[in-house]
């Protein structure tokens, strides 16, 4: 009736390579969206549909390599999973997998996700083997540190991104880089207040965060400046030069989306307050208020991007 995604009836081998949490490697797939003809590059349908492929390979091997680090997480933190309310219920932590078992899925899947990767090109390859080093150094102890643990997450991200526009050969923007580090900073801390939440609501247990965000002051902090700086990082990429440069008075129809990134960063931050969701994810998937906003900036981006005539609409509109 919520419209909450009942994981528990899958098998729990699938519980286990999360599959509903690919959507997260659609960073790889951002580089393609500035490059395509319609954004002012011409080039013909067979290199389109070249570069399409090659995304696409990019994205099934990060997907492979985040399923492998989860085999491979949920077998080391079993024990300290079975005190949290929610993350009890994963198929290490319930006992349904074998921790071994968990440990050899996940390293089968991460050799195979390098396998995809050389099909791509070599690039691709050492993207992937940065994240999986990544993974393995968060995982070793980098999770328990505050802050430190958040942006090593958002560097994650930032090296799916790269790896996208490595994967269609581009250059690698800095702005590029930046948006995709302050958006998944913030959706970290989100992740953060919303297990906080959860604890709260589940009442007293043995479960706490792991890397000390106890304060709800001082998160709150944390999700105000990196909030702001997602906001603001999209605003200022939108009225560079770089964009001035690639997409011309189109540019301007990207900066007037700002307002529907700040109706998501706000949503994000009252579902995680109001303890609605366990997850960025989950609200991502059921709240309708983000459902929209998310649908009413891709087809803005769409518009903006690739929508014949909008160059003379935006400058009547705009009075340039």
């Amino acid at each position: 009736m919520g419209g909450r995604v009942d994981t528990t009836m899958m098998h729990p081998w699938i519980r286990l390579l999360r599959p509903s949490d690919w959507v997260k490697n659609v960073f790889v797939l951002v580089p393609i969206v500035f490059w395509l003809p319609g954004a002012g590059r011409g080039s013909e349908a067979s290199v389109v549909q070249a570069k399409g492929v090659s995304e696409l390979l990019a994205f099934a091997a990060f997907c492979l390599a985040a399923s492998g680090w989860y085999c491979i997480n949920d077998a080391l933190d079993a024990a300290e999973d079975r005190l949290h309310p929610i993350k009890r219920r994963r198929p290490v932590a319930s006992g349904q997998v074998a921790t071994a078992t968990a440990l050899m899925l996940g390293v089968v899947i991460a050799a195979a996700a390098m396998g995809v990767a050389a099909a791509v090109n070599a690039a691709v390859v050492w993207a992937v083997v940065t994240y999986l080093v990544l993974q393995a150094f968060y995982n070793i102890g980098l999770k328990r540190l505050i802050f430190v643990d958040a942006a090593t997450i958002a560097t994650g991200f930032c090296v799916r991104a790269v790896a996208g526009a490595l994967a269609i050969d581009v250059p690698v923007s800095i702005w590029l880089v930046l948006c995709v580090f302050f958006l998944t900073l913030y959706l970290a801390f989100i992740k953060r207040m919303c297990d906080l939440s959860a604890s709260r609501r589940a009442g007293p247990g043995n479960w706490k965060p792991r890397a000390g965000y106890g304060d709800a002051g001082e998160l709150n902090w944390l999700l105000s400046i990196s909030g702001g700086l997602t906001v603001l990082m999209f605003l200022m990429y939108t009225l560079s030069s770089h964009a001035q440069g690639l997409f011309g008075v189109r540019a301007f129809g990207l900066a007037m989306l700002t307002p529907l990134v700040l109706i998501v960063v706000h949503r994000f931050y009252h579902r995680a307050m109001q303890g609605l969701s366990d997850s960025p994810l989950e609200a991502l998937r059921t709240d309708r208020v983000v459902l929209m906003s998310v649908a009413l900036f891709s087809f803005g981006v769409w518009l903006a991007l690739y929508a014949s005539g909008i160059e003379d609409a935006l400058r009547r509109a705009l009075l340039i």
